[in-house]
Order: C-alpha cells, then sequence, then structure tokens
C-alpha cells in the first residue's frame, strides 16, 4: 500500500509535487483546530519527548553547532 504511494509520488511532475506540499500545512492547521486539549496535550508531550531524546543523543560538537545557531537567529532577531 505505502509503496503504491510512493510509486505514485516518483512520477508527479513539479505542478502536482507543489499542490501537494502547499496543501499540507493547511491540512496540519485544520487538524489542530480540531484536536480537543487532550489531544494537543499529548501531541505535545511527544514533541516534547523526542526533543528531550535527541538532546539526549547529540554529541558536544552537534550541541555546540544547535547552540550557536540559536545565539545567530536571536541576534538576527534583536537586529529587526
Amino acid at each position: 500500500m505505502a509503496q503504491c504511494g510512493q510509486d505514485r509520488r516518483a512520477e508527479e511532475t513539479e505542478e502536482p509535487i507543489n499542490s501537494r506540499l502547499s496543501d499540507m500545512p493547511q491540512r496540519g492547521h485544520e487538524r489542530r483546530a480540531e484536536e480537543t486539549e487532550e489531544q494537543r496535550n499529548r501531541r505535545l508531550a511527544v514533541m516534547r519527548q523526542r526533543s528531550q531524546q535527541r538532546r539526549a543523543e547529540e554529541t558536544e560538537e552537534q550541541r555546540n553547532s544547535r547552540l550557536a545557531i540559536m545565539a545567530q537567529r536571536g541576534q538576527e532577531r534583536r537586529a529587526e
């Protein structure tokens, strides 16, 4: 079943790809608008857990890079 979807996407031209990709944020927004508070809390808890897991697995170099990017973005926002 999943292979069928992958095959169909592999044959797509640029226009259907762009259309499909532009619809994705709208669908996500609609899903979030319809979710209950319990569903929202569960979704955010999963996001938090994944973030903590990524940070636990990252190397010192990856951590330093992530923090440098955060600092750079903060400076750019303050400069605006």
